[in-house]
């Protein structure tokens, strides 16, 4: 009995050097992608909202007429989820947030070797598959509740008390690993595998700019803090005893 063909992966990538792309595309295609090459943002966003929709995006933070961010929150706030991986010379740390913030999946430093943009992008496959599958669970809990912090996991609304809580994509994500775990003590690569992906190859320094940013929003002064750290460990989310 003959087995169907497996569906080639589409790769679409954004830069302006025309040699990385050229490369780029030849050691793609070696590896079995379906690859389109676009020099601009323009031209980078209009393919990536075409059909056959990419299954992975590579972009450049720099381009001629876009920043890769701006790229990148537009795809972004059309619905699209597909997986980005953003090549970039820019090591700060901060440069690594937005990133984050904007949508980015993962990132990349320039120069790179192939192998581990290879690598980065079948993971980023593979947790954009672990996700979908998690997403249709039909015991995910609509809304999750610790003491008087409340998050609707349909509406992504939070709030504490009668107070809304703004929180980026990242935010979101990382308190509601912490809610759904709440009173236990949750170990840093526990956390980082939650939120970022068993494969994530980045500094987990982020952990901590997070949950900096967390406890900003999440504990007030006018409020019992709810984020602990536990030293040596990692974190807990909980509701402190009189």
């Amino acid at each position: 009995m003959s087995l169907e063909p497996q569906p080639r992966l589409r790769v679409l990538v954004v830069d302006d050097e025309a040699k990385l792309t050229e490369l780029l595309k030849l050691e793609l295609e070696v590896e079995g992608y379906d690859v389109d090459i676009s020099s601009d943002g323009a031209s980078g966003l209009i393919r990536s909202r075409s059909e056959p929709a990419p299954d992975l995006i590579v972009l450049d933070w720099n381009l001629p007429d876009f920043n890769g961010l701006d790229i990148c929150q537009r795809i972004r706030a059309g619905g699209s989820t597909t997986p980005i991986l953003m090549l970039t010379g820019n090591d700060e740390i901060t440069d690594r947030v937005k990133a984050l913030d904007a949508g980015v999946d993962d990132y990349l430093l320039k120069p790179f070797s192939i192998d581990e943009l290879m690598a980065r992008l079948r993971a980023m496959h593979r947790r954009s598959e672990t996700s979908s599958g998690f997403s249709e669970q039909s015991d995910v809990k609509d809304l999750l509740e610790v003491s008087d912090l409340k998050m609707n996991t349909v509406t992504r609304d939070v709030s504490r008390g009668d107070r809304a809580i703004r929180l980026s994509v990242k935010e979101y994500n990382l308190l509601n690993f912490l809610m759904r775990s709440a009173g236990r003590v949750l170990e840093r690569q526990e956390i980082m595998k939650g939120v970022w992906g068993e494969d994530f190859y980045g500094d987990d320094n982020l952990l901590d700019v997070y949950i900096r940013y967390l406890r900003q929003k999440v504990d007030t002064k006018d409020a019992p803090p709810l984020i602990h750290t536990v030293r040596g460990v990692g974190f807990i989310l909980r509701e402190e005893s009189n």
